[in-house]
């Protein structure tokens, strides 16, 4: 995990992907198991051809490789599964996409070599507290190989390296719109955040729009009747979210993209889902949260500015869930007693790189953080030590040392603004820069429809 303050937030986006809990793992949705359900195909000579993309092949064997993995990570994210064949479907659509991302990537230049995704190797299994021997057992277990595996992160990275040059690059934020943001943060515009999950039905060129339009209601009513949403994005949703249930995460109204909030805008309670339509095709959205945004307002005149310390603990397959809860509020009962103290703690047990500086974070204010750690921190006097918590990172202890206000820094909003604006762009223009690769490309699927 990178720094956990939100400037350098993400984690790996790779070694969430790909690395998985075994098939028969305890809470996943009933039904076969992913590597029951794609021996389905097995039958399918492995060198047969699923799919031809320009002057290039998909074979049945990678197919049945990637669908294999992909159920995994449903499991892992506890999404129901669909339909063995309508997953093999969307896979073998989002392969057609990498092939196709990889050709335009190999067209202008770019390359990624074996040292460089050796490096990510080690840093997925740094990560996940092994070494690259140990990670490579632990794939194989889930009967994924680990050639492939390198392959699909040298495909990732290909594909970032592709997308930050092609579209993020291109996105422009006039002053205007930056200044007509802050004034809106002013006015108290981003309130609220939403939790939100989409699928995208798209409209292509020759393709029959009523037919396009008859799938979004139906799916609209199987959604709004209380069939899961994540399952129907895997199995029907054209974006590029949809193996992860098509979750975009928190957003206001002024960082969604705003089709998506116009979807929603009349009413946007828990639970909520709607559909909308613009050029690209067919919007249904789901609200699975609504919160009261802290951190969504960006400050221009005093802020309250926070330095505290953390011990961040995550779930892995060597450190299930309640392991990594016991042990953290061991860790804490210890600090408390005064037995041990925190930075102390924090260099032996945190896997955050500010282990280093005792799980020191700094100076921070609101919106540094995610909220759901940002609401416990605010709550601490100085010197007292948080509960154990949950944050999408993790389990923490948090340790608020001392508090001051100051003027805020005008740079820090607009670059904060700035930043809104690209992430609520970015969405849209990912997916149209998508959909024209896939459009250029010369495609015969010979993967029989489901």
């Amino acid at each position: 995990m990178n720094d956990f303050r939100r400037a350098g937030l993400a984690l790996a986006v790779l070694a969430t992907l790909t690395f998985a809990v075994p098939a028969g793992a305890e809470g996943a949705p009933a039904g076969k198991a992913p590597a029951a359900a794609a021996s389905e195909a097995a039958s399918k000579p492995l060198d047969e051809i699923a799919a031809v993309v320009n002057d290039d092949v998909i074979t049945e064997y990678e197919l049945q490789q990637q669908t294999h993995i992909a159920a995994l990570n449903l499991r892992r994210q506890n999404i129901k599964l669909p339909p063995m064949k309508m997953l093999r479907r969307q896979v073998l659509n989002q392969m057609i996409l990498d092939k196709a991302v990889a050709q335009r990537a190999k067209e202008t230049g770019i390359r990624v070599d074996d040292q460089m995704v050796s490096a990510a190797v080690e840093q997925i299994a740094s990560s996940n507290k092994m070494t690259v021997e140990k990670l490579r057992s632990e794939l194989a277990k889930d009967g994924v190989s680990f050639t492939m595996f390198r392959e699909q992160i040298r495909s990732e990275i290909v594909g970032q390296r592709l997308r930050e040059r092609e579209v993020d690059s291109q996105i422009q934020i006039p002053e205007s719109e930056i200044d007509s943001y802050l004034a809106d943060q002013k006015g108290g515009a981003a309130d609220s955040e939403y939790h939100i999950s989409h699928i995208l039905i798209p409209v292509d060129a020759g393709e029959d729009a009523a037919k396009a339009k008859a799938l979004a209601e139906d799916i609209l009513k199987r959604a709004q009747a209380g069939e899961d949403f994540g399952s129907l994005a895997v199995s029907y949703s054209k974006a590029g979210d949809s193996m992860s249930g098509g979750e975009l995460g928190w957003r206001t109204s002024q960082n969604m993209p705003t089709i998506l909030w116009e979807a929603i805008r009349q009413k946007h309670d828990n639970g909520t889902v709607a559909l909308s339509q613009d050029s690209s095709g067919y919007h249904i959205v789901k609200v699975t949260g609504v919160r009261n945004g802290i951190g969504a307002a960006i400050s221009t005149g005093i802020v309250h500015k926070t330095r505290a310390r953390h011990i961040l603990m995550q779930v892995s397959q060597l450190t299930p869930e309640a392991t990594v809860v016991s042990r953290m509020n061991e860790i804490r009962a210890k600090i408390v007693s005064g037995k041990e103290d925190f930075q102390t703690m924090a260099r032996l047990y945190s896997v955050d790189p500010s282990a280093t500086r005792g799980g020191d974070l700094g100076w921070m204010q609101s919106g540094d953080t995610v909220p759901e750690f940002e609401t416990v921190m605010d709550k601490l006097k100085p010197g007292e030590v948080s509960p154990v918590i949950k944050s999408r990172f993790g389990y923490h202890i948090i340790k608020v040392e001392e508090r001051k206000d100051e003027k805020a820094d005008p740079r820090r909003a607009r670059l904060a603004a700035l930043q809104a604006l690209r992430e609520k762009k970015l969405v849209e223009a990912v997916e149209n820069w998508q959909r024209e690769l896939r459009d250029k490309a010369y495609v015969e699927i010979r993967e029989p429809e489901a």
